[in-house]
C-alpha cells in the first residue's frame, strides 16, 4: 500500500530527464501512520478470520430483519464477494504492476521520504531519509564541531609534532592512539593489521650529493643540497655523471620535444619541475629517452598560491616524492607482504633504474643560470628571477644517491560497524580510508582526512546507538605508508583480494580532502558520478550561504561534471581499489582556484600553513566535506539497492571505442573491424536495460532478490579488469584505468604507432617503438572479449543471455 499511493502522488509530477536505476518509496509525512496501520491490518488478516468476520455479521444482521437468510445461502454470497474481492485485488496489482514501467522515471527522484525499516526485532518506529539525514547533521552540526572536531584538530597540530613516517616510534604511538579513539566508540569490531614491507630510506651516514664536475669526472665544487633529508622513495641507488638539460614538465611529449630541437636526453641529466604528472611518470619516462638521472624542482609559477594570501613556499624548500610506477610494497609485486609469507625475491617492473633526488628553486636557479643552448619555449618558463630558462645542455654534474632499502612493518587500524540487514557471510562493506603517515607534519597531506575519519566514526557510532542500522557494513580504515605509493591500502587489497571484490561494494578516501577552498572536486569510478550529484544538491556550500555545493560548481551553458568530475588519479589510494581490485571508489578535495596549495609533501606542510592557506576556514570546509561523505555513506549502506549508475558504462565504453573510429580504416586494410567491440558494448546496454526492467517490476521487500540484484550492480567495476592478463605483472588490469597492454588507451598509442605517430597527449608510454600486427590482434581481441564478458555477468544467469558470437 505505501508504494501504491507513493506512485499515485508522484503521478502528477515532471518526469525526471535522468535514468538512474534505484528504487525509492514515495510517502508523504503525515500519512507514515495510517499507511503502517493500513499495512499491518493487510498483512495480519488471515482468510478464515476473514470468513469468520463475515458470518459473525452475517448473524448479527439476521438477527435485525434477515432471520430468514438460510446457510445455503449465505455461503454462495460470502464466496461471491470473496471471488468479486479477489479479481478486484488481481485487476489492480497489474495495473499496478504496469504503472511501474511508465514511472519509472520519476522513482529514481531521490525523497525525503525514502524509507529505512529496521529489522522486526528492534523495537521503535522506521526511520526515513529526511529522518537520517536529520541525524547526521544533529551530530555534525556547528556546534558539535566546535566542540568535537576541534580538539580533533588540535590533535592534527599534535600528530604535526610527531615523527609520523612510517616505521617510526611516533607513528607506532600515534596507531595505538587511533585503535583507541576507534574502541571507545564501540564499534562492533576493531583490530590491526600488520605487514612488513621493503620502504627506502635516505643514509645519515652518506647523504646525497650533488656536485659540479669536469669532463674527465673530477669534482669542480659541491652544490650543497638544502634538505638533504629530503629525497625520492625508491629511487635508484648509485651515481650518474652527464650534461645538464631542462626538459619542463618530464611529460613525454615535453621529450619529443626536445628530440626535435635536437637536444636528445639520452646520455643526460634532466632537470625537471613538478606539476602536470607525478614524480614516478617524470622519471619513467626520462627513463624511457635514455636519461642517466633527474633532478625534481618546485617553480614559482606552479607552486604559489593566490598572491594576495601571502602565503608562498620558501626557495630553501625541496619537495619530496616517491618514483615507483605504482603501487604497494614494489619488492613484492601483485601479491601480500605478509612476514609468514616466503616469496621468491622480485622488483615491481615500475622501479626507475636511475638515481632521482629532489631539490630546491635555489640550487635550480644556480644550475638554469648555467644552461647554455636554445631558449626554452614560452610556455616552458617559470618565474625564478634572473633566470634565462635555456634548455642546455649545461655543465656536468655528478648526482649521488645513497638510499636505502629497510624491511619496514607497517600497521593500519580497522573499525567497523557492522551491517544489521546483510550480517555474516552476505554482508557487504562499504570502506573509508585516510592515509596516516606523513613525510614532514602533513597537516594537509593526512591529518586533516585522519581528522574527517575519526570524527565520522563518532558521528556514526552515535547515530547506531539512536536506531540508525545500515544494512551494509561501515569499515573505517586508517592506512598507513600512503607516501610511500599507498602501500598500507594495496598490501590489504592484495591480501584479501579473492574476498574483497565480492565484499567491498565502495570504497571512499579522505586523503587530500582540503588542500583550499574555492573549487570542489570530485575523483571518481563513473558509477558513483549519479550519486554523488543528488549528494551536492543536498549539502550546503561553506563559502557561499544559501547555495548548495550544486549551486555553488553550475555553470551556466556548462555540464556540472565537467566543473567537478575527474578521473581518478594514479597517487591515489582510491585508484588503486578501482584499477587493481575492481571496486568503485572516489576521492573528494576542496582546492585552490589558481596555483594549488603549495606545502604539500614539505616540511612547511603545518597546521599554520594550511589554516592560513584557507584563512581561518579549514573547520567550515572539512565539515563541507564530512557532510558530503555522510551522506554519501548513508545512501550506500542504508538503501535496499546500491545507488550506483551500472547503465553509465554504456556511454563510457562508447567514449573510449569512439577515439579508435579514425583508425577504422587502417584496420579494414588488415582484415579487421571494431564491428563487434560496438556489438559488445549493445550487449551492455542491452543487459543493463535487462537488469533495469527486472529491478522495476520487482518487490523492494524482497531481501533476496534485493541482494541478488545488489550482487550483480557491485561487481560491474570488477567485470572490467582483464581477466586474460596476470595481477603479478600487470596488476592495473581495468581496461579503462589500468595500465599495460591489455588497456584501451595502450591499444589506441598502439594505432597511433601504425601511422608513425607518437603519443599525443603526452601521457601514455608505448613499451614498443614500432607497430606489430600480432600484437594489435591480439589488443584487439582480449579487449572486445573483456567488454563482451562484462556483458555477459551483467546479463545474470547463462540462460539470459542473448547475444551470438
Amino acid at each position: 500500500m505505501e508504494r501504491v499511493r507513493g506512485f499515485f502522488l508522484k503521478a502528477n509530477q515532471e518526469l525526471s530527464s535522468h535514468n538512474s536505476f534505484i528504487i525509492y518509496k514515495q510517502v508523504e509525512k503525515n500519512q507514515r501512520k495510517q499507511l503502517e496501520d493500513e499495512k499491518q491490518e493487510e498483512e495480519g488478516e488471515d482468510p478464515s478470520a476473514l470468513i469468520m468476520d463475515m458470518e459473525l455479521r452475517t448473524n448479527q444482521q439476521g438477527e435485525t430483519g434477515r432471520q430468514n437468510l438460510t446457510p445455503k445461502i449465505i455461503t454462495p454470497l460470502i464466496l461471491i464477494n470473496i471471488l468479486v474481492f479477489t479479481v478486484a485485488f488481481l485487476l489492480g496489482y497489474i495495473t499496478f504492476r504496469g504503472s511501474c514501467q511508465s514511472c519509472k522515471d520519476s522513482m529514481s527522484e531521490v525523497s525525503d521520504e525514502l524509507g529505512y525499516e529496521l529489522n522486526p526485532d528492534t523495537s521503535g518506529s522506521n526511520l526515513y531519509w529526511a529522518d537520517l539525514r536529520e541525524m547526521f547533521h544533529k551530530y555534525l552540526s556547528e556546534e558539535q564541531l566546535k566542540s568535537s572536531i576541534s580538539p580533533l584538530f588540535s590533535l592534527n597540530r599534535t600528530i604535526s609534532l610527531l615523527e609520523r613516517s612510517s616505521g617510526s616510534p611516533g607513528m607506532t604511538t600515534l596507531s595505538r592512539q587511533i585503535r583507541d579513539m576507534f574502541s571507545q566508540q564501540k564499534l562492533d569490531h576493531v583490530w590491526m593489521d600488520t605487514h612488513y614491507v621493503g620502504l627506502q630510506f635516505p643514509d645519515p651516514a652518506r647523504p646525497n650529493t650533488l656536485h659540479w664536475v669536469d669532463e674527465s669526472g673530477n669534482v669542480l665544487g659541491e652544490l650543497q643540497l638544502e634538505d638533504p633529508d629530503v629525497y625520492c622513495p625508491y629511487s635508484a641507488k648509485g651515481s650518474a655523471v652527464g650534461a645538464l638539460i631542462y626538459a619542463n614538465y618530464g611529460r613525454l611529449k615535453d621529450m619529443e620535444a626536445l628530440k626535435e630541437k635536437d637536444l636528445d636526453p639520452k646520455g643526460h641529466l634532466l632537470l625537471v619541475r613538478i606539476g602536470h604528472v607525478s614524480f614516478a611518470e617524470k622519471v619513467s619516462n626520462a627513463e624511457a629517452f635514455g636519461a642517466l638521472g633527474v633532478l625534481i624542482y618546485p617553480d614559482p609559477a606552479d607552486i604559489y598560491p593566490d598572491p594576495h594570501k601571502k602565503l608562498k613556499l620558501s626557495n630553501h624548500t625541496a619537495v619530496y616524492g616517491h618514483v615507483h610506477l605504482g603501487t604497494g610494497d614494489p619488492y613484492t609485486p601483485g601479491f601480500p607482504s605478509f612476514n609468514q609469507t616466503q616469496f621468491p625475491p622480485v622488483e615491481s617492473s615500475g622501479l626507475p633504474s636511475i638515481p632521482v633526488q629532489p631539490i630546491s628553486a635555489n640550487i635550480t636557479a644556480q644550475l638554469l643560470g648555467k644552461l647554455s643552448g636554445p631558449k626554452a619555449p614560452q610556455e616552458w618558463k617559470g618565474t625564478l628571477s634572473d633566470t634565462p630558462y635555456r634548455l642546455g645542455p649545461g655543465p656536468t654534474l655528478r648526482l649521488v644517491v645513497n638510499n636505502h632499502r629497510n624491511s619496514t612493518p607497517i600497521i593500519s587500524i580497522f573499525g567497523c560497524i557492522e551491517g544489521r540487514s546483510e550480517p555474516g557471510r552476505r554482508n557487504h562493506y562499504i570502506v573509508i580510508g585516510a592515509q596516516r603517515d606523513a613525510w614532514g607534519p602533513g597537516a594537509a597531506k593526512s591529518a586533516v582526512g585522519t581528522a574527517i575519519l575519526l570524527e565520522l566514526v563518532r558521528t556514526f557510532s552515535a547515530m547506531v546507538r539512536n536506531g540508525f542500522q545500515p544494512r551494509r557494513s561501515l569499515l573505517f580504515v586508517s592506512w598507513d605508508a600512503g607516501d610511500f605509493g599507498n602501500v598500507g591500502a594495496t598490501e590489504w587489497l592484495e591480501g584479501y583480494l579473492t574476498m574483497l571484490h565480492l565484499k567491498a561494494a565502495v570504497y571512499v578516501s579522505l586523503d587530500n580532502a582540503v588542500l583550499g577552498d574555492d573549487q570542489f572536486h570530485a575523483k571518481t569510478s563513473p558509477l558513483l558520478t549519479s550519486l554523488i550529484e543528488s549528494i551536492l544538491k543536498q549539502v550546503d556550500s561553506p563559502n557561499h550561504s544559501g547555495q548548495t555545493l550544486y549551486d555553488q560548481v553550475v555553470v551556466p551553458g556548462q555540464s556540472w561534471e565537467t566543473k567537478v568530475i575527474q578521473p581518478l588519479p594514479k597517487d591515489s589510494s582510491a585508484y588503486t581499489f578501482t584499477a587493481f581490485g575492481g571496486v568503485p571508489a572516489v576521492e573528494f578535495s576542496f582546492i585552490e582556484e589558481g596555483p594549488p596549495y603549495p606545502f604539500l609533501n614539505t616540511k612547511e606542510d603545518t597546521y599554520k600553513n594550511l589554516h592560513g592557506a584557507l584563512q581561518g576556514r579549514l573547520p567550515a570546509v572539512a565539515r563541507a566535506v564530512a557532510m558530503v561523505v555522510g551522506q554519501l555513506l548513508i545512501r550506500l549502506s542504508h538503501d535496499h539497492l546500491l545507488p550506483l549508475d551500472f547503465g553509465c558504462y554504456g556511454d563510457v565504453i562508447l567514449k573510449h571505442i569512439g577515439q579508435l573510429n579514425e583508425f577504422s580504416g587502417d584496420l579494414k586494410a588488415r582484415g579487421l573491424t571494431l564491428q563487434w567491440m560496438y556489438s559488445a558494448r549493445g550487449d551492455y546496454i542491452r543487459s543493463a536495460e535487462r537488469l533495469q526492467k527486472e529491478i522495476y517490476s520487482s518487490e523492494e521487500s524482497n531481501e533476496r532478490l534485493m541482494r541478488m540484484f545488489n550482487v550483480r550492480i557491485m561487481r560491474v567495476e570488477f567485470y572490467f579488469l582483464s581477466q586474460y592478463v596476470s595481477p603479478a605483472i600487470y596488476p592495473f588490469r581495468h581496461i579503462f584505468l589500468g595500465q599495460g597492454d591489455h588497456t584501451l588507451g595502450a591499444l589506441l598509442e598502439h594505432l597511433q604507432l601504425l601511422r608513425g605517430e607518437g603519443a599525443r597527449d603526452g601521457s601514455l608510454r608505448y613499451s614498443r617503438p614500432h607497430f606489430e600486427e600480432s600484437r594489435l590482434r591480439h589488443q584487439l581481441a582480449l579487449l572486445t572479449w573483456t567488454l563482451q564478458g562484462a556483458a555477459n555477468a551483467l546479463s545474470g544467469d547463462v540462460w539470459n543471455i542473448d547475444n551470438n558470437f
